[in-house]
């Protein structure tokens, strides 16, 4: 499995931004489609954006505009821009690594975002 480690959140006030970070044990990041997830307290984890092996994206109607999704293959990070951040988008936030429909990466840590109305 693939180790993914994700780095970047913090304490936000409503309307500002954050950028995560994630980076994968992997010499084939390339070939995985990367994804960005997030679990706020007693909710279920929700998928938030994916990028493609050919950068193509897709985002949550809940993070449609606000959020921007990128990966740098060379140096195996994906990263979620987050803008206009809202208080229920606080949350933590999970990368995974996906080839199909199949998740191949172990759950990390997570990255904690808090935002504040």
């Amino acid at each position: 499995q693939v180790q993914l480690v994700e780095s970047g959140g913090g304490s936000v006030q409503a309307g500002g931004s954050l950028r995560l970070s994630c980076v994968a044990s992997t010499s084939v990041f390339n070939i995985y489609t990367m994804e960005w997830y997030r679990q706020a307290p007693r909710k279920q984890r929700e998928l938030v954006a994916s990028i493609g092996s050919a950068d193509s994206t897709n985002y949550a109607d809940f993070v449609k505009g606000r959020f921007t999704i990128s990966r740098d293959n060379a140096k195996r990070m994906v990263y979620l821009q987050m803008n206009s951040l809202k208080a229920e988008d606080t949350a933590v936030y999970y990368c995974n690594a996906k080839i199909g429909i199949t998740l191949r990466g172990s759950w990390g840590q997570g990255t904690q975002v808090t935002v504040s109305s």
